[in-house]
């Protein structure tokens, strides 16, 4: 079954009448192409619903021929997918469907929503499918009433909101009594000081997403092929890194090929690079935020993109 939609502002429930959702006080929210919307797209995501439109495929497992991402969800979630089959799942900022499409093949009731026009991209990628509904929200005013779901689960995303706090604590009001709460965070880590990367983040960011998709592209094209060049030097990497921009993944997917590699380090350069907000926590932080919440089972340790964390309510 769906959680029903509410409205952000009054809580009231949201009734569809045609290509909008209606409460019986008046208010009224646009469905666009088939996706309800409960935002602009003009937001400080909009770098990220481009990301997604430039590269719509490459991080899903079923284009890429890997299972990269089927293992981190398993691993974050902390059991196997089918186990959540006819469960209600949220799940904010999935981006282009890259935990989406495991979600739903396992057979839950997927809520899935971003801020930016990635939702377009997902539901492009995802297709019409009986348990999956998609939306455009903002993470801080999610049309649903607290306490709704089974698992609210939240991978990538936390660390680009304004504060990772009130972001974490809105997510875990939307969990069931009992239910489940899944996050991630990025974390400090020594690259940062490495890269040049605060210089061209000071000026790409301030641009707009097509302009400052060319200026990363023409950065990862001479770059990249350095990288690739060398990718077995220790010597050469650690002095490639200390004047490039680029995010390269060569020792975490050494099974991927040149073209995979390459546009994977378009998508994460353009995403590093453009960002408006990228907060640090460390896991001692992250813990802090649940304990605060009155979190039971908490769980937190280190791995994939920083700090991964779990708990229940």
């Amino acid at each position: 079954m769906f959680v029903p939609f509410v409205s952000p502002a009054s809580g009231e429930v949201l009734i569809r009448e045609g290509d909008t959702l209606k409460s019986n006080s008046g208010e009224i929210f646009r469905i666009v192409n088939g996706i309800p919307r409960f935002v602009s797209s003009d937001s400080y995501a909009a770098a990220f619903g481009h990301q997604w439109k430039t590269h719509p495929r490459i991080q899903l497992d079923s284009y890429n021929g890997s299972d990269i991402s089927k293992l981190r969800l398993i691993r974050c979630l902390g059991s196997s997918l089918e186990s959540f089959k006819g469960k209600t799942i949220l799940e904010a900022g999935s981006g282009a469907g890259r935990f989406t499409e495991h979600l739903v093949a396992a057979g839950a009731f997927v809520h899935s929503f971003d801020l930016s026009i990635a939702v377009e991209v997902n539901r492009e990628n995802i297709g019409e499918k009986d348990n999956y509904r998609i939306f455009q929200a903002d993470i801080l005013n999610m049309p649903f009433k607290d306490d709704s779901f089974d698992v609210v689960m939240c991978l990538g995303v936390i660390q680009h909101t304004p504060s990772p706090e009130k972001t974490i604590e809105a997510l875990f009001k939307k969990v069931k009594p009992g239910g489940l709460l899944v996050i991630d965070h990025y974390t400090f880590n020594w690259m940062y000081l490495m890269k040049p990367l605060l210089i061209y983040r000071f000026f790409l960011k301030r641009m707009k997403p097509a302009k400052s998709e060319k200026c990363v592209k023409r950065l990862v094209d001479f770059f990249f092929p350095l990288h690739w060049k060398f990718r077995n030097s220790s010597l050469m990497r650690i002095l490639l890194n200390r004047i490039s921009p680029c995010y390269i993944y060569f020792r975490q997917f050494p099974n991927m090929d040149k073209d995979f590699h390459y546009g994977l380090a378009l998508l994460d350069t353009y995403d590093g690079l453009t960002d408006y907000y990228k907060h640090l926590r460390s896991t001692k932080q992250v813990k802090s935020i649940l304990e605060n919440l009155k979190a039971k089972s908490i769980e937190v340790w280190k791995g994939g993109n920083g700090v991964e964390a779990r708990c229940r309510k």
